[in-house]
């Protein structure tokens, strides 16, 4: 039986088809045939909101079992960690891999949709294994919230890659390295 990954995808324009698909191959590639990687299109990619894609996510946790992995990109990072922030799925990952996702509160992106997540660490079951990454030449969420992250979650491993850009340059080969890695520990 395959291993599942539910990867999420970033906001704006164009991003499911033409920009996070390529994340999701790159992620195909590198894990291989024993892996089957479940990419659902969010609601209103354009102005996503964190209720409206909370309750996409939670449709699409009801398909995975224990050791699935749970991956997001940007803003879709964002909206993932905060919903198992703000309820536990039923299932246990195996890991939470977060790339370049922006953070909200104190030093990072203002909302009017999410709330501070300098407790995030506090409200995470302490069962997820959560992966930081994020290109120290990201021009959408600075590398500095990569270190945001870090104080919230001090448990996270953080990845910071040199020379990689928000969309990572389309290479998301640590990342499956890293859920190899994890699956090869459960």
């Amino acid at each position: 039986m395959k291993r599942r990954v539910l990867f999420i995808q970033g906001g704006g324009q164009g991003a499911h088809d033409e920009w996070d698909s390529k994340l999701v191959e790159s992620l195909s590639r590198a894990l291989g045939p024993n892996y089957e990687i479940l990419y659902p299109n969010m609601p209103d990619e354009i102005d996503p909101r964190y209720a409206r894609w909370a309750a996409a996510l939670k449709n699409e946790f009801g398909k995975l079992r224990d050791g699935a992995v749970l991956a997001g990109h940007s803003i879709g990072a964002t909206i993932l960690i905060n919903a198992l922030a703000d309820e536990a799925p039923a299932f246990r990952p195996s890991g939470v891999f977060l790339i370049a996702a922006p953070f909200v509160g104190d030093e990072g992106w203002p909302s009017d949709d999410i709330g501070d997540m300098s407790d995030l660490g506090r409200r995470l079951s302490p069962d997820f294994d959560v992966h930081l990454y994020h290109g120290d030449r990201d021009d959408t969420a600075p590398v500095s919230h990569l270190d945001l992250y870090c104080k919230a979650i001090p448990r996270a491993v953080a990845h910071r890659l040199h020379d990689r850009d928000h969309q990572l340059n389309d290479d998301l080969s640590e990342v499956a390295a890293d859920i190899l890695t994890s699956a090869r520990g459960r």
